[in-house]
């Protein structure tokens, strides 16, 4: 069976026959496991089961002076963090659309590498990767503290906002719908440590409409949703259904009840992540994160979750706890006999 084929068994809740996983690491994190595994082509060592054929964020230019602008024209400061960066300045310094145009969603750099990963990674899950797709796409162009103030004092322009950007998406996913992928996985934080950071009441009045269009038109190219988003948002949970999301993560433990919410929502929700990235990967021993990580396997045995720590491994991770969760799900018996 392939890792694709146990991808959508996972996603139906159907018992797999092993725990499928999907990690991913910083910069700092990933030169740690290159330097010990003597190569920076570390795909056929991790084995994913989730293939990213693109990515509609990761097109940058270097500005110089560690800042680098990407296609929606915001600045990225990385001479502190070397993975996304820090915004600086504002594209939209008033609360209007005027004079502001989106990036072209056929532009071919957001599509030509797919052919050439499906052609090498074929038997993975194949994911479309839609990075900043909402909330957080609003607020690089705003500003945050500006778009939180707009959600009061400018609510038609934040309708306008989000709706434009939502129509962006949808040319953009119709277009990566042409070639043979699965899914598209939207990423967009809408929680904090706890709670959502603009509520629940503003982010139904302005966020789940757009979303729930943004879902139909997923699935009327016959495909699933992801969605990434950090915090503690699991009260979202059921209106998430409703509008059509398949797979949720980062699933944080320090945030959400991981091991209830598998439970309660199998067959309904599938779940990626659920290792712990503020606590076990990086002060935790080896011992501590290989008991974790079974722990997760047998919660997520019967399906409907897809392993991996609850967010991209930071750089103050031991490589022991890195080769440690590595491992133990490369053990697992079913993995063996695959």
């Amino acid at each position: 069976m392939s890792k694709r084929e146990i991808i959508k068994q996972v996603l139906e809740g159907v018992r797999p026959p092993y725990v499928p996983w999907a990690f991913g690491f910083t910069q700092e994190a990933y030169e740690k496991l290159a330097a010990h595994f003597g190569t920076h082509d570390l795909e056929d060592t991790f084995q994913n089961h989730l293939l990213t054929v693109a990515d509609t964020y990761g097109f940058f230019t270097d500005i110089g002076h560690d800042c680098y602008r990407d296609v929606f024209g915001v600045v990225w400061d990385r001479s502190i963090d070397k993975d996304i960066g820090n915004v600086r300045g504002q594209v939209l310094p008033e609360p209007t659309l005027r004079g502001y145009a989106l990036p072209d969603p056929l532009d071919p750099i957001f599509y030509k590498d797919i052919p050439a990963l499906i052609n090498r990674y074929g038997d993975r899950y194949r994911v479309f990767n839609v990075g900043f797709s909402l909330y957080e796409r609003a607020w690089t162009l705003r500003g945050m503290i500006d778009l939180m103030i707009d959600f009061i004092d400018n609510p038609a322009f934040v309708h306008e906002l989000l709706n434009t950007i939502a129509d962006y998406n949808i040319a953009v996913l119709n277009e990566a719908c042409k070639f043979d992928i699965d899914a598209i996985y939207f990423g967009d934080d809408w929680g904090q440590q706890h709670g959502l950071l603009m509520g629940k009441r503003t982010w139904r009045e302005f966020i789940y409409p757009v979303l729930k269009r943004t879902y139909a038109a997923v699935h009327a190219q016959g495909k699933q949703v992801f969605i990434h988003s950090c915090g503690d948002v699991d009260e979202l949970f059921d209106d998430l259904i409703g509008i059509g999301l398949n797979c949720f993560n980062p699933f944080q433990p320090e945030v959400m009840d991981v091991h209830a919410l598998l439970k309660q929502y199998h067959g309904k929700l599938a779940f990626h992540g659920g290792l712990s990235t503020q606590r076990t990967l990086p002060y935790g021993s080896v011992d501590d994160v290989r008991r974790e990580t079974r722990r997760l396997i047998e919660a997520g045995s019967d399906g409907g979750y897809i392993f991996a720590p609850a967010h991209a491994v930071e750089g103050d991770v031991p490589l022991e706890n890195m080769l440690a969760f590595i491992e133990e799900m490369q053990a697992q018996p079913g993995y063996r006999n695959a």
